[in-house]
């Protein structure tokens, strides 16, 4: 809960982008040393020139002479992030070509550079970076995670790399995860969405899974800190876009699909073969032993996927076990529906493998956490820990921004929530129904340049479920703003008014939080969903200094104080 001393205060000395990017440069100490004549062998890339100004010919710059006289200790794709006796990785972007940044990557230190024959004519056409050596591929990003992963030593290989997908649950799941391999004696890291942690060090998070460069290099790094154990997320598109090529994982867990992402995805089908790739026969990246969440047809399916490609499979359900389609097979763990306490803590029962029943408490309510938290106790044991030492350690557990309480003494519950995809809204609106009796006023809005089909079906299932809706600004990003309100809002005016509350429209999103806020009475709950950890909003290009978090107890307090 965030009390009064705990209220975070936005940076404005230092924007998100910035703090995100400088630690997304994090590199290991002592760096492993790659010939050049390595990464050619392992790829098949060929060694050019910019302007062939001495000739094919010259011995200096044949490829068997550059194979030994040649080495790199790092690989970026980003000219403003490389270190000294880097690989430039110059590939082909939305808009422009990565190749014409390679003399900055080469004026910054770069040894070589990697691009495909396009970025090779456009250096040609500028005339540098000249006496660099180029290796030119036709699929360039293709190779990005197995040259990273030899550049940094194969750092997976030596550690137990935990990989989570599904659309949602992840971040919690990730979080009881790491608590639990805690408590069972391990050396945990952890890579999401909020953030990655070395040693219990925070570092700001990008993206929710890195880009392979800064992957690798951050497995590297924990490597090097005496890291043994990492679990992390696994987004659609960092399956889909290579991302985490020349990752090893030992364990590999599905949560359950819904949807989102169909703005990068064409459909649904498409949507799960991306996350299928974390178990797939023929599969780079299978993982060795699969947890899946069986209480969907696609959990189902994910599950028939991964044993017909020879992993270990471990089955999850919450909900009655129905037999898996091959073999025919129940759930290896079986939850119970959870029960919250007067001071919000949740129980559940969890049957094991052997017909234990465990009992589990937690202090994240909702049925999706008894899920969340099943899938990380059967994850922990693949990885060796004792249940009797990781049931315990999940009561301990909050999550930011998920189902996170904003208490400052007032008469009504507040809640600042992550959900932004419709099965996500309809969860935590049902969660927040059953802890309690009052009226239920939602703030949320809906990310621009993203998923446009899910705006109207995000504003069905609230107007449904709440008796105030206020359709706000999430992060536009470069979207008209009001064109995105206006389709959350149509969705919401599609209820049959009978079925459905009061429906406002504030763009300012702070105005819709303290609108909120001011219409709450004793027993009633305000949530504000979308954002959760965020600590910006995002718009025309532009990272704005907001935290739902701090916004909605400033209101608060302002409403007990009696301020404007």
């Amino acid at each position: 809960m965030y009390e009064r001393s705990q209220v975070p205060e936005p940076s404005r000395s230092q924007s998100p982008t910035t703090s995100a990017a400088a630690a997304a440069n994090i590199r290991p100490e002592v760096p492993v040393v790659t010939p050049l004549g390595d990464l050619v062998s392992l790829t098949g890339a060929r060694i050019d020139w910019v302007g062939d100004a001495v000739g094919s010919n010259d011995a200096a710059r044949s490829e068997d002479a550059l194979g030994s006289a040649v080495t790199v200790t790092g690989i970026d794709l980003r000219a403003q992030a490389i270190v000294a006796g880097d690989l430039f990785a110059a590939l082909p972007g939305a808009r422009v070509h990565g190749a014409t940044f390679a003399s900055d990557a080469v004026d910054r230190g770069a040894r070589a550079v990697l691009t495909d024959p396009a970025g090779l004519d456009l250096m040609n056409a500028a005339g540098s970076p000249e006496g660099v050596p180029i290796l030119v591929h036709e699929s360039p990003r293709a190779l990005l995670g197995a040259m990273s992963a030899t550049i940094y030593g194969h750092p997976t290989e030596k550690m137990t790399v935990i990989g989570i997908t599904g659309t949602s649950g992840k971040t919690t799941t990730s979080y009881l995860v790491e608590a639990a391999l805690a408590a069972g004696g391990r050396t945990p890291g952890l890579v999401g969405t909020i953030e990655t942690r070395i040693k219990g060090n925070r570092v700001p998070s990008a993206l929710t899974t890195p880009e392979a460069p800064q992957l690798h290099a951050l497995f590297a790094v924990m490597l090097e800190q005496g890291i043994d154990t990492c679990v992390m997320e696994v987004s659609s598109h960092a399956l889909a876009l290579g991302r985490v090529d020349g990752v090893r994982f030992a364990i590999g867990a599905f949560t359950n699909l819904s949807q989102d992402h169909l703005d990068f995805h064409r459909d649904f089908e498409d949507y799960f073969a991306a996350k299928a790739r974390l178990f797939e026969g023929g599969s780079a990246i299978r993982a060795r032993h699969a947890v899946v969440c069986v209480d969907d047809e696609w959990g189902r399916r994910m599950a028939g996927i991964a044993r017909d490609a020879g992993a270990s499979v471990t089955a999850v359900a919450t909900t009655p076990s129905e037999p898996l389609e091959r073999p025919q097979q129940r759930a290896d763990w079986q939850a119970t529906r959870g029960g919250l306490d007067a001071k919000g803590i949740q129980t559940f029962h969890l049957v094991d493998p052997s017909g234990h029943a465990n009992e589990v408490r937690l202090r994240l309510p909702g049925d999706y956490n008894v899920a969340n938290a099943s899938v990380a106790v059967a994850i922990a044991e693949a990885a060796g820990v004792r249940i009797e030492d990781s049931v315990p350690a999940l009561a301990a557990v909050d999550v930011p921004g998920r189902v996170q309480r904003v208490d400052r003494g007032q008469d009504f519950m507040a809640v600042v929530d992550y959900a932004h995809k419709p099965a996500a809204l309809g969860a935590v609106i049902g969660t927040l129904r059953g802890q309690s009796s009052g009226r239920l006023a939602v703030v949320v809005g809906a990310g621009g340049d993203r998923d446009k089909g899910k705006r109207e079906l995000m504003g069905a299932v609230t107007a449904r479920g709440a008796e105030l809706l206020i359709v706000t600004d999430d992060n536009p990003r470069t979207e008209d703003p009001s064109v995105i309100r206006a389709s959350v809002r149509g969705g919401a005016e599609d209820v049959p008014q009978a079925e459905r509350g009061e429906i406002r429209e504030v763009a300012d999103r702070a105005r819709a939080i303290a609108e909120a806020v001011e219409w709450a009475r004793t027993g009633d709950v305000v949530l504000v969903a979308g954002k959760g950890h965020e600590t910006g909003q995002e718009v025309h290009g532009v990272k704005h200094p907001f935290d739902d978090r701090a916004v909605l107890a400033e209101a608060i307090d302002r409403r007990i104080g009696g301020g404007a």
